[in-house]
């Protein structure tokens, strides 16, 4: 039995020797294109710290409006996108848990009862879970364990390659957040934007309504021609289904927004509510800090991070596999002596597994894996690339509305002035109605383009703060294992 203990403990320690090996390739965070200190389309834009009274990350406060707040409030809590994001974290974080009791022994444990009896020289065995007093009445009991020692780190690479890929869940929950989150600001303030051109198109059938009164009293009392009295029905009826169409708009962004809240469309509606115009000031930051706090870059490196583990597991496959197990049993025809010394068994051994011939198939998962590895950088470097580009694209977009604001105000103005003075010309007789229904068209169009400029720069706003990950702190995001950890999200 001597010779026997110093076998398992020589197996013992040669895995506890070889536990330390892994195949894993050091793991190296992939380069991308050095960042340029600034932004082209915006040199002087960098790093700016939050405004006190907006609480980090909600940035929808900016824009002043309660009703938005409070949609916003309901998408972390009812977005079906963000629900299933977070399920799919807490299935990749039990899928850790899984993975790393790997790691330690198995251990299972039995007991029963047998009861005999012989009939006519003949025995007639049967087991039952309760005890009997019957004569002929065995209880036995059995525990026996096994350990599959990571010699290879095959399971070691399994953990880090399932973490990985909650960290990567992390960032895919935050992204679904933020995606919906900016989704819902569009929409809302396209639709309260929509709210403002009907006021516009309405104010514009009340006059449309009234100038073709007028038209018709003078056509009735043959001061103009009827053609004065078709251009005036032309622009009312115009400008009616324009507004007809504004009705429909609204319904479609209103229908969003319920789907985003998770809310019946059928029974969800926005009442319209004064305009708010405001176009918050979006603090900025340099290139390499948008790339740290995007919630898609961190889950695409993580992405890598797990494809470089999946390597070592693959290559582990090429070395033989230890188990060692052990067992101990004992019974008796006494209850009372069922754990004596007498009526022991145990056995250990140790288990040793090794593919021979398998036709190249291990090689090939391991090429699969170094190929995955490959495509998981690509995939990494093309997200950093395209996080760059949306911060340029948007700051290009919120640069030049910025710059059409003035000359729009302008346009409206003089549009109204125009306006009025073909109105006066028309009341004095001395141009006709077509004259007034074009400068009344054009004075429609100038201010609807105010309006789709303002709307316009809110959702560029808004492109912006997704493109720079949401985050208004010059701080950069947790890292992946540090929300993991405290199980949140940046």
């Amino acid at each position: 039995m001597t010779a026997r203990l110093h076998l398992h403990a020589a197996v013992l320690a040669m895995a506890a020797a070889l536990s330390g090996c892994n195949f894993a390739p050091r793991y190296h965070v992939p380069s991308t294109a050095p960042p340029a200190p600034a932004f082209k389309n915006a040199p002087g834009w960098v790093t700016a710290s939050p405004e006190d009274a907006v609480a980090k990350g909600e940035w929808w406060h900016l824009f002043g409006d309660p009703a938005l707040d409070a949609l916003e409030a309901r998408v972390v809590v009812t977005n079906q996108n963000v629900i299933a994001a977070r399920a799919a974290f807490d299935q990749a974080r039990a899928l850790v848990q899984q993975d790393r009791a790997a790691l330690f022994p198995t251990i299972s444990a039995g007991a029963g009862v047998t009861h005999s009896k012989s009939f006519g020289g003949h025995s007639s065995t049967f087991s039952t879970n309760g005890a009997l007093n019957a004569s002929g009445t065995n209880y036995g009991a059995s525990v026996s364990g096994s350990w599959a020692p990571d010699l290879w780190s095959t399971v070691t690479n399994t953990v880090r390659q399932a973490n990985a890929d909650a960290q990567a869940s992390i960032g895919q929950l935050a992204n679904a957040t933020l995606s919906a989150q900016g989704e819902l600001a569009s929409d809302y303030l396209q639709l309260r934007g929509l709210d403002e051109e009907r006021q516009v198109l309405e104010d514009s059938v009340a006059a449309d309504t009234r100038d073709l009164e007028v038209t018709r009293n003078q056509y009735r009392a043959g001061t103009v021609s009827l053609s004065n009295v078709d251009t005036a029905q032309s622009a009312l009826s115009s400008d009616t289904a324009s507004l007809r169409d504004l009705a429909r708009q609204r319904a479609a962004f209103e229908d969003a927004i319920a789907v985003l809240v998770g809310a019946d469309p059928s029974r969800f509606a926005i009442a319209p509510a004064r305009w708010r115009p405001s176009v918050p000031e979006v603090p900025g930051a340099i290139p390499a800090q948008v790339v740290q706090r995007r919630p898609d870059v961190a889950a695409a490196e993580r992405q890598v991070a797990a494809a470089n583990a999946n390597i070592g597991v693959q290559k582990a496959a090429f070395f033989p596999g230890i188990t060692l197990s052990g067992s101990a049993s004992t019974d008796s025809p006494t209850l009372g002596n069922l754990f004596s010394a007498a009526s022991s068994i145990w056995s250990t051994g140790a288990q040793v597994a090794e593919t021979l011939l398998d036709f190249g198939a291990r090689s090939a998962r391991v090429a699969e894996a170094r190929a995955a590895f490959n495509s998981a950088v690509a995939d990494y470097r093309e997200t950093v690339l395209t996080a760059l580009q949306q911060v340029e694209d948007n700051l290009a977009a919120t640069r030049v509305y910025a710059s059409e604001a003035d000359d729009l105000d302008t346009a409206a103005s003089a549009a109204d002035h125009a306006l009025a003075i073909a109105l006066n010309d028309y009341k004095a007789g001395t141009v006709d109605y077509t004259t007034v229904a074009t400068a009344q068209s054009t004075a429609n169009a100038a201010h609807l383009k105010v309006v789709q400029l303002v709307i316009n720069r809110q959702v560029s706003a808004v492109s912006l703060i997704e493109a720079i990950g949401g985050q208004w702190s010059a701080a950069p995001c947790p890292t992946a294992q540090t929300r993991l950890a405290a199980k949140a999200t940046c």
